[in-house]
């Protein structure tokens, strides 16, 4: 039995530009300059602000906590001469996967790419949106390639 040959696979994540040493120095820091705002409203006697210094510290903690759990979920694109296939796995662990016949698939960008521009793959009346985590340049490289992707399978030898 021969395996179909693989003409792209690829992972698609969305960029998270902190690290989470930087998270850390960032929130040290954030900690830092509340807890110092903070003493010196205690010290001139408006001491019930002195909470308000930490709430903010943990609302911005949760915030950071919310993106990087919706940075966790990435896709997979695989395409074969039998199949693209795109599987996306959500920050919980839940799988979804599509398959289109390549032979029909459609891949569309608005060019210039936007910010609001959508990647979308679509075939027999089905449409799916893909890499709508990534940059406008990052969804137009992915584009790019699963286009040269598709035109490389399609003629490709039998």
């Amino acid at each position: 039995m021969n395996a179909s040959p693989v003409f792209l696979d690829a992972e698609l994540r969305p960029n998270r530009s902190l690290s989470p040493r930087g998270f850390r120095w960032l929130m040290g820091g954030l900690l830092a300059i509340s807890f110092v705002a903070g003493v010196v409203f205690v010290s001139i006697g408006a001491w019930p602000v002195f909470g308000f210094f930490g709430l903010d510290v943990l609302l911005i903690w949760l915030a950071f906590r919310a993106s990087y759990r919706s940075g966790a979920m990435f896709e997979y694109l695989k395409l074969t001469r039998d199949a693209l296939e795109v599987k996306r796995i959500h920050p919980s662990g839940r799988e979804q996967r599509w398959s289109f016949q390549p032979w029909w698939v459609r891949v569309s960008l608005p060019r210039p790419v936007e910010h609001e521009s959508q990647l979308s793959l679509s075939s027999h009346g089905r449409r799916l949106i893909v890499g709508a985590f990534l940059s406008p340049r990052e969804r137009g490289e992915v584009a790019d390639a699963l286009e040269d992707a598709l035109h490389r399978m399609r003629a490709a030898p039998a």
